[in-house]
């Protein structure tokens, strides 16, 4: 098969390190713009109608053809070598001298990718191009912003969705169902869903009015530029964290992971293909610090859209804040963050066993624990206990773990966690737990990095509710259980809400209403994300709203409208069609 133009983009000879401009399709429709234009934003145009979330292919055995050509994607981008990933600055493709690699978790000594690493002028000449692209930009008419993310949307479902797959797979560490789930639908679902979104926003207009007034409600794009610093773990995180907010009229400057670099270039070079005008999204693997510092120091910096480490975070609304206090910027910046989570199920006596057993491993262990909603801590009553602890055992010693882009290990239900580091943090987690008196390994406990960062699923028991691993969360495949006493069911909920400063997805199981009722009210601000006889991570795009608070994030709740309300600044217009005859009004009358 031949190579897609989107990877043949990505691959260039060591000899010819030299910026060079993209060819681009261009909408002639912004090429003179008007203030007229802003009404666009303002119309009732209706977007496609879809009548559903993009369907998740099953990637059964019995489906040749998908695995025919997910196999030859697979091969594309490994074939000849490592690809080079450039910065994209203005729509150009720059390639450096310093350079990062990416290497495949699941084979550490296959290098995929040798990533560009910006310079400090490249970081601040992303800066002046999202600056300079932001009137133009504001000015394109809904119509056309809108179109941009549909065609991308739709390259994603077939040109390029093969290709998606196999970036994700090989950078990132996922198998095909994990990906597909990921970098297809989700991230298809982002960019319908906030068209969607958008448009019933922008046809949200006031309710009141006199006569002889026209009330109305511009939704204009924030004065300055967006900064969205995106994870390793979700493609489609990383899509909807520069799509949002780019949908609705603002210039992005975008810090990818350096575990992610490959499949977040493919995707900028998708929404290209698809028509996304020169300076838009500025595309700029580098340093975090030194990319945030000096975006941070823009008098023009307008807002942060941040998914990763609580730590992190925290440091970046510091940052912000006491530039803020010295008066740094025009506007306050929007904050949007999504960080870390310490999740929980809940198991009743009266719950299914087995079924709560199957979604707590699922919730645990798929893509190795490297979800915000994984599964990390486990509150099990006395009495089921025993069998439990048997049947989530046998089944966690089931788990297939293996090189999942190996074509002959595609069926692995794990792979490896995402790098050197996240593999060292987990090794000590394990071996401590083989000495903490406090601590036993149920099954699980190994590791190996080999070959690959690989990390045996684990289930520890701890005999101390408050004990640092069901506290602490460590994203990976390590999952905490504490026995609680039948009697204790309500006592336990106060361990689960105060154990950690996290309050992101939590779960409870039970057959008994007033237990599931018991549990929704008391744990009501332990998670922003309930489910009730489900696990606790998947949330949907339209269908469950995801965020949480406390630690876990501002909860914008991302999959809903409310996430594109942070990404706009409303101007109320009241338009008078009466003259006045007078300056007084009547009680000045005698």
């Amino acid at each position: 098969m031949l190579r897609s133009t989107a990877c043949r983009s990505i691959r260039v000879a060591a000899a010819s390190r030299c910026t060079t401009k993209i060819l681009l399709p261009t909408i002639t429709t912004v090429v003179r713009r008007t203030a007229s234009t802003h009404a666009a934003q303002l119309s009732h145009i209706k977007s496609p109608p879809f009548l559903a979330n993009e369907p998740v292919r099953p990637f059964s055995f019995k489906d040749t053809k998908d695995w025919d050509l997910l196999r030859a994607s697979l091969t594309k981008f490994t074939d000849e070598g490592a690809l080079s990933v450039p910065l994209v600055i203005n729509g150009k493709k720059i390639y450096r001298d310093e350079t990062k690699p990416q290497v495949n978790p699941s084979h550490h000594s296959q290098n995929l990718a040798n990533v560009s690493q910006a310079t400090a002028e490249d970081i601040k000449a992303a800066i002046e191009a999202a600056k300079s692209a932001k009137a133009k930009w504001a000015a394109t008419s809904w119509t056309d912003r809108a179109a941009i993310f549909l065609k991308a949307a739709d390259l994603i479902s077939t040109k390029y969705r093969y290709d998606m797959l196999a970036a994700t797979m090989l950078g990132q560490g996922k198998n095909v169902y994990q990906a597909e789930i990921d970098c297809v639908a989700e991230l298809i679902d982002f960019f319908k869903f906030n068209v969607k979104y958008a448009e019933e926003m922008y046809g949200t207009q006031p309710i009141q009015t006199a006569p002889g007034v026209w009330n109305r409600a511009e939704y204009r794009p924030l004065e300055g530029f967006v900064y969205a610093v995106t994870p390793f773990n979700f493609t489609a995180i990383a899509g909807n964290l520069v799509g949002a907010p780019a949908l609705m009229g603002n210039t992005v400057v975008w810090k990818p992971s350096a575990t992610a670099a490959l499949s977040n270039y493919l995707l900028l070079t998708i929404l290209e293909e698809a028509g996304l005008p020169a300076g838009v999204i500025n595309f700029i693997p580098g340093d975090p610090i030194q990319v945030t510092d000096l975006v941070l120091e823009d008098p023009e910096f307008s807002a942060l859209h941040f998914t990763g480490s609580t730590d992190v975070f925290k440091n970046l609304y510091c940052k912000i804040s006491n530039n803020v206090a010295a008066d740094k910027y025009r506007d306050f910046p929007r904050i949007v963050g999504e960080t870390g989570g310490k999740n929980f199920h809940l198991i009743h006596p009266s719950a299914s066993i087995n079924h709560s057993v199957l979604s707590t491993l699922r919730g645990a262990f798929e893509y190795q624990g490297q979800k915000c909603s994984a599964t990390s801590r486990a509150y099990v009553p006395e009495s089921i206990w025993p069998e439990f602890k048997d049947q989530i055992a046998a089944a966690v010693d089931t788990i297939t773990i293996g090189n999942t882009s190996d074509p002959s290990q595609l069926n692995a239900f794990m792979g490896p966690v995402i790098h050197q580091q996240s593999f060292d943090k987990l090794k000590a987690v394990l071996d401590n737990a083989k000495t903490d008196p406090e601590l036993e390994i149920i099954t699980g406990g190994s590791y190996d990095s080999t070959n690959g960062y690989y990390v045996q699923p684990t289930v520890i028991r701890t005999t101390n509710p408050q004990h640092e691993y069901l506290t602490k969360e460590f994203f990976g495949p390590i999952l905490t259980v504490y026995v609680y006493p039948d009697n204790s069911y309500e006592e336990i909920m106060n361990s689960i809400d105060g154990a950690t400063k996290y309050g992101l997805t939590g779960s409870v199981f039970a057959r008994d209403r007033e237990a599931i009722r018991l549990a929704e009210e008391k744990l009501r601000y332990a998670a922003g994300n309930f489910y009730i006889n489900d696990k606790s991570t998947g949330a949907v795009v339209g269908q469950q709203w995801f965020g949480g608070a406390r630690a876990s994030g501002t909860n914008d709740k991302a999959g809903s409208g409310n996430i594109l309300s942070r990404f706009v600044s409303v101007r109320s217009v009241k338009e008078n069609f009466y003259e006045l005859t007078d300056f007084k009004y009547p009680s000045n009358y005698k």
